[in-house]
């Protein structure tokens, strides 16, 4: 797998992109601000959109309770454990994103 670019790697490309117009500081006030407006509105709303990327969307997940089953592999009866209730975030990509992948 290919290694991911860091966070002031991505404030470099950003910022090398519009040289004339941006500085790497003004880059990465924007980025940190969009974090922040994401987590916000994830909290209140439970989605939160970026334009031309993804959606984010909360799911809730159920607590489940401990209950008898069937191991697959060994064929052996056991307990499988109880869950407590969680939030997960998926992120849904939009068109655009899933044609410059293929």
């Amino acid at each position: 797998m290919a290694k991911l670019l860091s966070k002031s790697e991505l404030i470099g490309k950003i910022a090398e992109q519009h040289p004339n117009n941006i500085s790497r500081k003004d880059v990465k006030i924007v980025i940190e601000s969009l974090a922040a407006i994401g987590y916000k509105e994830l909290k209140k709303a439970g989605a939160f959109f970026v334009p031309g990327f993804a959606k984010f969307v909360v799911i809730k997940k159920p607590a489940t309770k401990a209950r008898p089953g069937i191991n697959p592999f060994t064929k052996e009866p056991t307990i499988f454990k109880a869950k407590p209730a969680r939030k997960l975030i998926r992120a849904r990509p939009v068109k655009a994103a899933k044609d410059a992948v293929a």
